[in-house]
């Protein structure tokens, strides 16, 4: 169970079989590339028009980081949990260059018009929730709600150095236990309470077992490419893309212990939006896993509270 979970979150209904749960959806960026997302609706009324709510993971990973928070969410609307290309059941690119957030936000562009929404909630997690900025400024009326988890137009110089020294480093694991090991020895500061089970079950979200029976990392290890550009890491103000959602519903979430999301810029950004509000999950850091019960709580609220 991960941390934070409880009878309340436990009541998710979960299936371990591929297409009971959630059901494949595909297609294409304006490249080339076939995109994934599984697409969750538990509705048991279909007829009734929803708003889709897009679920958009951080750098490394996947549309598993929300098999527990997408489920619970789709009772009432459809719920896309998005793989980014380079990662999941995404294709690959072929120019690395295509790894940035602009491209993101016209991969997840092209995935509106092809499911004909013209409104959607967001939920994105660190590169994700820049995306979902860079999507409000771009395309003012399409964001119906935000949530921001673990991230900002002001990011932290620590957590970025901390992100540069693993992301696109190649390793490999024989067994589950010994992946949750080193990964839980080289993030204990990330989460300090996790158990080893709870390890289990991050890594087994992050990472996938190849055809040659070992375990790695479930991302193409080019999306690194573009952090060793002048300015890759930060590069531009972000804080006009963060004023798109000024008058836009926004839930900010932050991990008490983020290395990402300082505790200041949390209060600025909530400060600057006059439908924003600020929840802060203790014990955590970069970044929550939205499974916590204030961080379920939080969201089952706001989401509720978004006008069709």
């Amino acid at each position: 169970m991960v941390q934070g979970a409880s009878a309340a979150t436990e009541t998710y209904t979960r299936h371990p079989r591929k297409g009971v749960d959630w059901t494949d959806h595909y297609w294409w960026s304006s490249d080339g590339i076939r995109l994934h997302a599984r697409l969750y609706d538990h509705r048991t009324d279909r007829d009734q028009a929803a708003m889709p709510l897009l679920c958009i993971p951080g750098l490394t990973r996947n549309a598993r980081d929300f098999e527990q928070l997408a489920p619970h969410l789709a009772a009432t609307r459809p719920v896309y949990a998005i793989n980014l290309r380079g990662r999941g059941d995404s294709g690959y690119a072929k120019d690395a260059m295509t790894y940035t957030p602009l491209t993101y936000v016209q991969d997840v562009l092209a995935l509106l018009d092809d499911i004909g929404a013209h409104r959607a909630m967001l939920v994105g997690t660190s590169l994700g929730g820049l995306v979902t900025m860079l999507l409000s400024a771009m395309r003012p009326g399409l964001i119906a709600g935000a949530v921001l988890n673990d991230i900002g137009p002001e990011i932290e110089p620590a957590g970025l150095d901390r992100i540069r020294g693993y992301v696109g480093q190649a390793s490999s694991y024989p067994t589950w236990v010994h992946c949750a090991r080193a990964i839980a020895a080289t993030n204990a500061a990330v989460y300090p309470d996790w158990t080893l089970q709870q390890w289990i079950v991050a890594v087994k979200r992050s990472h996938k077992i190849t055809p040659e029976g070992v375990i790695v990392a479930d991302y193409d290890a080019n999306i690194a490419q573009p952090f060793k550009l002048p300015g890759g890491e930060a590069g531009v103000d972000l804080w006009p893309a963060f004023e798109g959602l000024s008058h836009t519903p926004t839930l900010i979430v932050r991990g008490a212990l983020s290395d990402i999301l300082g505790a200041d810029s949390a209060v600025k950004m909530a400060a600057r939006l006059t439908q924003g509000k600020l929840v802060t999950i203790p014990g955590v850091g970069h970044a929550p896993t939205l499974d916590e019960v204030e961080a379920v709580v939080a969201i089952d609220a706001f989401v509720g509270g978004i006008a069709e």
